[in-house]
């Protein structure tokens, strides 16, 4: 069933322009048009919206994902680039999930601080040895020197 680019853009919550955008930039290569030249979406473009909207949001440029694209297009032979493309591409994110994690732990911790010390009246009254074991390293962490 063919889909208008009003209804794909409430499917995938993205703007027609962006949907526009991504056609002209030959990353929705089998889209079909009408004998008005309308674009008409597939199943299958829904998908391809979805990794290239997953792909976008993971880092990867418009560029990159154009050069996938084309890898998709010559087909078996370009698996392997492709698979390195996607390991490259969890190396990165496990890494930044690693930094936001530490961020979120310096962040509860913090929580944890203050809710202490408004507790007791004042910051200078926490006890070392009151800190949660979970926040002893947010809090080394903070303390030292790198």
């Amino acid at each position: 069933m063919p889909y208008t680019i009003k209804q794909i853009s409430q499917i995938t919550g993205l703007p027609a322009s962006t949907l526009r955008y991504y056609d002209s930039q030959g990353l929705l290569p089998s889209l079909k048009r009408d004998n008005n030249n309308i674009r008409l979406f597939s199943d299958d473009d829904i998908a391809s919206i979805k990794l290239i909207n997953c792909l976008k949001r993971s880092g990867l440029s418009i560029r990159d994902i154009k050069n996938f694209i084309d890898m998709l297009e010559q087909g078996d032979g370009t698996l392997s680039e492709r698979l390195a493309i996607f390991h490259k591409r969890r190396d990165i994110l496990r890494d930044e999930l690693k930094n936001l994690q530490d961020v979120l732990n310096m962040i509860e911790y913090k929580c944890w601080f203050y809710e202490k010390a408004c507790e007791i009246g004042s910051t200078s009254a926490i006890d070392e040895s009151d800190i949660p074991e979970k926040f002893r390293i947010a809090r080394e962490n903070l303390h030292k020197v790198i």
